[in-house]
């Protein structure tokens, strides 16, 4: 059944990376530009290294006034890609399927390489909506504009029932 009323969600953009900053992050602005367009409201967008510590930090300040936050970056299977176990805490209740259906539609446009990708999509203990996806330009602009932004109000409307 379709989500018939539109819930304006307020957002966070978490993104990670040793590399970029607000001025050099294009998947953080591709992900503000989209969810504007869609009639949503970006709160805050940070951009952290990919350290417990600083991950932590920013996703307690982003939840603070949000209703979801999506991440971006760092969720490879690199030494130092530490966000999934950091962001892996922060989840009551996963929803599997987005990262089952990240992967599959990643894979239609990578092949194989998808299955490198450890994004999750969950609830977090205080209730706030969690996206986490690699930091690609592409696979930002893939989560937002094929799962998020599509199910954003119905997964808000659905979580306050």
């Amino acid at each position: 059944m379709e989500q018939k009323e539109f819930i304006q969600a307020r957002v966070g953009i978490l993104t990670i990376s040793d590399t970029r900053n607000l001025d050099t992050d294009k998947s953080g602005q591709l992900l503000v530009a989209a969810l504007e367009a869609a009639g949503h409201v970006v709160t805050e967008r940070l951009v952290v290294k990919d350290d417990d510590f600083l991950i932590n930090t920013g996703i307690a300040k982003l939840k603070s006034q949000s209703d979801c936050v999506i991440s971006n970056g760092g969720t490879g299977i690199a030494v130092r890609d530490v966000t999934f176990e950091a962001l892996w805490d922060q989840v009551e209740q996963e929803i599997p399927g987005f990262g089952e259906l990240f992967r599959m539609l990643s894979y239609e446009e990578i092949g194989t390489r998808a299955m490198l990708s450890r994004a999750f999509a969950g609830f977090t203990h205080d209730n706030v909506l969690l996206f986490v996806v690699p930091g690609s330009t592409n696979a930002c602009n893939l989560a937002i504009n094929k799962l998020i932004i599509p199910e954003l109000p119905h997964f808000l409307a659905e979580r306050r029932k």
